[in-house]
């Protein structure tokens, strides 16, 4: 009996194992999509790195992109229910059947990214979304800067990448940008 028990236990932790693989396997897939979703409708992208936040410290972007319409600054959530939230509310609430969770209004750390951004390029248009995934819907209308990815995507791709004199007029900013990230970085390292 005592055997039966182990190998119960040990293929349930298999199980669990595989499970927890298949998870990290299909997150890492989406994200990988979601990349190159974003690279199809910009010159140029970054994605998960720190610039100097304008008051002496530092602060994470999710994703930028130059385009069309200037730097896009991006923060995606993969929500799944309904969603309530709305530009003066703290605290946003998602349910989904009979479950219920709260998290913090994105759009505080949206502006926060945004302002960075726009201290360290003044010269270039900066607009920064809040991009939700198709399975959370907003039944009571979208907060300000907030969007569907794929309604966000569609217009990128609308507004085309931009016309090579602006796109080229904006690189020097983009380039700039792209060594304050690295800097951060390596600051980062070299202090741990």
């Amino acid at each position: 009996m005592p055997e039966l028990q182990t190998t119960s236990i040990a293929l349930i932790l298999a199980l669990l194992g595989l499970l927890g693989t298949l998870f990290f396997v299909v997150r890492q897939r989406k994200t990988a999509e979601l990349g190159s979703r974003l690279q199809r409708v910009s010159k140029a992208r970054l994605e998960n790195f720190l610039i100097p936040d304008g008051e002496g410290g530092e602060i994470h972007i999710e994703h930028a992109l130059l385009c069309g319409r200037g730097i896009v600054v991006l923060d995606y959530k993969d929500v799944d229910g309904n969603i309530f939230g709305s530009d003066s509310m703290q605290d946003w609430t998602v349910i989904t059947g009979s479950k219920r969770f709260t998290f913090a209004n994105p759009q505080h750390g949206l502006f926060d990214r945004t302002a960075a951004v726009v201290h360290l390029l003044p010269e270039v248009p900066v607009a920064g979304f809040v991009a939700f995934s198709e399975r959370g819907r907003f039944t009571k209308g979208l907060p300000s800067h907030v969007i569907n990815i794929d309604v966000l995507l569609k217009q990128l791709a609308n507004d085309g990448k931009g016309t090579s004199a602006t796109l080229d007029a904006w690189w020097p900013a983009w380039e700039k940008l792209r060594e304050e990230a690295v800097t951060a970085q390596v600051a980062r390292l070299i202090e741990d």
